[in-house]
Formats: C-alpha cells, structure tokens, sequence
C-alpha cells in the first residue's frame, strides 16, 4: 500500500460489529420488478456504443465483490464522477432506527477505480445479475451508464452504477461530520458501515489508487471508533 498505514483497522472494525436481524424488504418501499429490469436491460444494450467486450467500471464494494465473473482489470479513471458518501441506507449495514450511508458516483471531480472485462457470456444474464444487486427500489438511486474511462493501456467504454439524484434514498452532500459518526457507528445484518469503508480504502490501496477523500474519512472514524472505546 505504498508505505501508507490505515488508521483503520481490522481490530477497530470489530468493535462496530454486532448481531442484527435482518428486518426485510420495505414494505412502503416500491420494488423494481421482472419487467423494470427487462427494460433496463434493453435499454442499456442498445446504448452500448462498441461490438467489443463488456467492461464494468468497479470504484467500491464491486471491486472485491464483483457478481460476475471476469477475465482482466484496469486501473481506470472516470471524468466528471467522484465518490460520495450520499446514499441513505436503512438496511444491509443500516437499519431504519439507525439509518447509514452507502457509497455512490456523484457528479464533478473524477474517481479513479478498476475497469473489469467481464467473460464473453450471455450478456443479457450478466446485466440482470448486476441489475439485480445494484438496484431495487424505485425511483433507484442508483442507475446503470456507460463511461469513457482513461487507461494506462489506452482509453475504454465500461458500464458504470452512477448517482441518480432524483432517486429513492439520495441524500446529497452531508457534512463531514454526519458522514464520520454513521460510518463509525451503523451495523446491519450484512456487517458495519466501518467494515465497509475499511474494504474499499484496503482494495483501492492495493492496487495502488490513493483516494485523498476516503483516507481522511477513514482516518477520522478511527479516531471516532477509539475515542468511543
């Protein structure tokens, strides 16, 4: 990790964690269905501006967890996109008592991240499976876009999960602070915010992708999770 050493570690994220039940779906959420994905699916394939294979431009959890299954990476960065704390989160690593926040791709800056040549499969299913991860209710807060990402091997298109404003659970630019206290302190039945955060700051540091904005946030919900004890 280029000498750097995270403030957060393993040992501080354990303290974050506890057991919590899984509380289900919504039920006054709306649901994507069978049909909305179909569509989704459509009407992203026949953007698709190249005959060549499918990439997928990876810049959080995607990146160790990526669904489907691949043939290469990239280092690869995204113009007019930066990471962003932005997404309201009341399930998964939140619960609705205790609300969290989840990563997205919010308009300006730029993100660097992994570019991901998925296999030459059905691409139809690889879509779905993806679909089906990213997004769930609607209006999504996420949504599917193909990007012109720059490469140390030369320029490529890849499929990317931006921010849609206008989405179900957008919750914009928070202060640093509210960010720090839910990171440092929200757990749900898939694990903690903490958790989270330490995975994409580790994988993007091994593959020697240095977010200035996410080192720092990592940084202060250590000193967060230490002086709470």
């Amino acid at each position: 990790m280029n000498g750097r050493v995270m403030s957060l570690t393993e040992e501080l994220v354990a303290l974050c964690h506890r057991e919590v039940a899984d509380a289900g779906p919504d039920p006054d959420a709306q649901h994507l269905d069978d049909a909305d994905y179909e569509r989704m699916i459509d009407k992203t394939l026949a953007a698709y501006p190249g005959n060549g294979p499918l990439w997928l431009f990876a810049y959080g959890s995607l990146i160790w967890k990526p669904e489907v299954e691949h043939t290469d990476e990239r280092v690869a960065l995204a113009r007019g996109w930066h990471r962003s704390f932005c997404i309201n989160m009341t399930r998964w690593r939140a619960t609705k008592t205790e609300p969290g926040l989840m990563m997205g791709m919010d308009r300006g800056g730029q993100c660097k991240g992994v570019a991901l040549r998925l296999t030459d499969g059905d691409r139809r299913e690889q879509l779905d499976k993806l679909f089906r991860r990213e997004m769930t209710l609607k209006p999504s807060t996420y949504k599917p876009r193909w990007l012109n990402l720059a490469t140390d091997e030369g320029p490529l298109t890849a499929l990317a999960f931006v921010i849609n404003r206008q989405g179900h659970a957008y919750a914009g630019a928070l202060g640093e602070d509210e960010v720090v206290k839910r990171l440092a302190t929200t757990c749900g039945h898939w694990g903690s915010a903490a958790d989270y955060l330490y995975n994409v700051v580790k994988n993007l540091e091994q593959r020697s992708i240095h977010d200035r904005h996410l080192w720092r946030l990592q940084h202060l919900v250590a000193e967060r999770i230490t002086a709470r004890g």
